[in-house]
Parts: structure tokens; sequence; C-alpha cells
């Protein structure tokens, strides 16, 4: 399996170029993700951790390596990554669980595992 530091380092760098070929789509799209994970009932955290589960549920592995990281970078420590992985695992059977080896790869990655 492919380095998932990689995979979040590659996608910063298509992000980073869709947002210089596209601006006004992604000005958009950054502005629905950034009302979307503001603070407020729900925690940033809780909201990235759903973000997880629904990133393992589809297979995106952009969606999924980068929602481990933002989850990590708003707070969640590894146990609420790990809890998140059985949660996705419960609604998207073996697809989820396979899907989840990519995020404790990452961790892995990070020395958190």
């Amino acid at each position: 399996m492919e380095s998932q530091l990689e995979v979040w380092n590659e996608y910063l760098k298509l992000r980073d170029r869709s947002q210089a070929v596209m601006p006004e789509l992604v000005g958009i799209k950054n502005a629905l993700t950034g009302e979307a994970y503001r603070e407020g009932v729900l925690s940033t955290k809780v909201k990235r951790l759903m973000g997880l589960t629904v990133g393992l549920r589809a297979g995106c592995k952009y969606c999924i390596v980068g929602q481990t990281m933002l989850a990590l970078q708003a707070g969640a420590t590894k146990e609420e990554i790990l809890e998140t992985l059985a949660v996705a695992t419960a609604m998207g059977g073996t697809p989820g669980l396979s899907e989840s080896f990519r995020v404790l790869q990452l961790l892995d990655e990070l020395g958190k595992l």
C-alpha cells in the first residue's frame, strides 16, 4: 500500500492546483466546507470523525486520509479514530474494514499506533 502521508501531500498539491485553475468553484466549495465543519452544537472534531466515516463508506482515499488528518488537527485521539473505524465497519461491512486499513497505516506513519 502506498504511503498515506504521500497521499496527504499529493492531495494538498492537487487542492492548491484546483484552486488556481477553478477559483470560483473551489471558493464556493471551500465556503460550504467551512460552514459545515465550523464549531457548533457538534464540535469540528466530531464533524471530522463523521466525515471520516462517510469517506470510508465511499472508498475515497483523499477523503479518508484528509478527514483523518483534519480530525487529528481538530484534537481527535487515536482511540476516537479507532471507534470511528468500528462504526464505519459496522455500517459498511468488509469494504469499510478494508478502507480502514488506510487509516491504520496513516496512524502508524504518524507514530500514533
